[in-house]
């Protein structure tokens, strides 16, 4: 891959994985309840999760889904009800009364796990295996993932850093609990494509 078509990835990296999608709303209202550093093994998983996927998506994995149709209806099913799950969890991650946020952050593997049942990580691994390994060869494909690994760094940062910024905002429990609903409701106002598309 050269050094220009490397940096256009970067470029797509960047802007794919910064725009607003389950996994930054995630992150955002992480770094809110649970703070920086109690958010850095989600991140992790994100980043490394994500960066698998498109690996092993550019390998030939979503030869599986094109050429078996059931498979596809299960993964929207079961992106459907982990989100509508993940949705619950945020809307109750503040407790009316004020007390220390109950519940805990997704861990590493949690995270990693649930970028094969997001919606946009999928649109995202596809159109980059497509557009900068379109032959899909072992050695660019790596690229790819790993141009994506570096990205996915930084955009985690960005958005728990923004949780912590609008965090000193939320100090009172009833300014808390909107933001988490909001949250919630968006990452539910997500899945509207995934449902009602095609």
């Amino acid at each position: 891959m050269t050094t220009e078509l490397f940096l256009a990835l970067l470029a797509f990296a960047f802007v794919t994985s910064a725009t607003p999608g389950p996994n930054n709303v995630m992150l955002l209202a992480s770094g809110v309840n649970f703070g920086f550093r109690r958010t850095v093994p989600h991140m992790a998983g994100i980043a490394i999760g994500h960066a698998a996927m498109v690996f092993l998506v550019g390998v030939g994995l979503m030869g599986i889904f094109i050429g078996y149709p059931p498979a596809q209806m299960a993964l929207k099913l079961v992106s459907v009800v982990y989100m509508l799950w993940l949705a619950w969890k945020i809307a109750n991650a503040a407790p009316p009364d004020g007390a220390s946020a109950k519940g805990r952050p997704l861990t590493f593997v949690q995270a990693a796990a649930f970028q094969w049942v997001n919606p946009k990580a999928w649109v995202i691994s596809l159109g980059a295996v497509s557009i900068y390994a379109p032959g899909q060869e072992w050695g660019a494909v790596a690229w790819v993932a790993a141009g994506f690994l570096c990205v996915g760094w930084t955009s985690t940062v960005i958005w728990t850093g923004l949780g912590m910024g609008v965090r000193r905002l939320l100090q009172r429990p009833d300014w808390l609990r909107v933001f988490n609903y909001s949250m919630a409701a968006l990452l539910v106002a997500s899945l509207v494509p995934v449902v009602f598309g095609d």
